[in-house]
């Protein structure tokens, strides 16, 4: 068994097999970070200044805002940091404490998609029910829930790397502290790595993706009953933003994660990993902007004031 050992490093190989495009690459992460910090910061101030989007949608999407800044916040700094100094290595403590909050960060936007459409079919299902349901109270116990679920389910992924063994210096051929290339570079009986895959996605990509298509079952079925064309569009536009995310996140998620290893490589990971780490993150806040009546209007009032 590995005790937590500063001696063990990582060596993040980032993009250095790259070099002519060291410099592109440094102003793409860059400005993706800014702009994700920007937009969704700017989603969240408009949320919460306009009185129109005080309802559980927006509640969420203002949790889902600051999730992804946070989350991006855990693997940009140290991306942009390689590239300024051309110096990946990275000791055992602050891979360990990156791979346990990009887990649960991970873990927190798995269970409030959940969540978002949870409240999406009670809103297109239940409209008569839907204050009664969806209150205040439990939309921020529901929030409060997949923050702390998500804190939780990664002590065990991260238990099971700080269980395993590694060389006193491990190259990741990754641009971050990933689960997948932590478990490459162990040494050794590397089963409590694969079995803390397997716990984790069955408890939470596994459950989430179920539920949240369970949800959108009984949306579509809901929405197909409405016999005006105008009806149909009204209900299907309340739930495209979230619709459209969720869609992309687990498309990229499965094919990442779960597509046999022969299918893919190294580089294809990595250029899927930057689609699902950064450009999802990026995406949210104009997704939900540009689709979105009521964000347009509360902008256009704020910007007139």
């Amino acid at each position: 068994m590995h005790c937590w050992n500063d001696t063990v490093e990582f060596f993040i190989v980032g993009f250095s097999d790259s070099p002519n495009l060291w410099f592109p690459l440094f102003l793409f992460f860059l400005l993706v970070y800014i702009l994700t910090i920007v937009g969704n910061l700017t989603l969240i101030l408009l949320i919460c200044s306009s009185s129109s989007l005080k309802t559980p949608m927006y509640f969420f999407l203002c949790n889902l805002s600051f999730l992804d800044i946070v989350y991006t916040s855990v693997t940009s700094p140290k991306l942009i940091h390689i590239f300024v100094t051309n110096n990946g290595r990275t000791s055992f403590s602050e891979c360990i404490v990156q791979f346990f909050f990009a887990v649960a960060f991970w873990n927190t936007e798995y269970l409030l998609l959940t969540v978002m459409s949870y409240d999406r079919y009670v809103a297109i299902c239940k409209p008569l029910h839907y204050t009664i349901i969806m209150k205040s109270t439990v939309c921020r116990i529901a929030a409060a829930g997949t923050w702390i679920g998500g804190l939780l389910g990664s002590i065990t992924p991260t238990c099971s790397i700080i269980m395993a063994r590694f060389k006193s210096i491990n190259t990741l051929n990754h641009f971050y502290c990933d689960i997948k290339a932590l478990e490459k570079v162990a040494i050794g009986n590397d089963s409590y790595i694969r079995n803390a895959i397997f716990i984790h996605g069955l408890l939470y990509v596994a459950t989430s993706f179920i539920l949240t298509l369970i949800s959108y079952a009984f949306i579509i079925t809901t929405i197909l009953k409405i016999r005006t064309k105008k009806g149909k569009y009204k209900a299907f536009s309340t739930c495209a933003s979230h619709l459209s995310i969720v869609s992309l996140f687990y498309t990229l998620l499965f094919v990442l994660y779960f597509s046999p290893k022969s299918t893919i490589s190294l580089n294809q990971v990595k250029i899927l990993t930057v689609l699902f780490v950064y450009m999802i993150p990026l995406l949210n806040p104009v997704v939900y902007s540009f689709r979105n009546k009521d964000v347009k209007e509360a902008c256009r009032k704020i910007l007139t004031m």
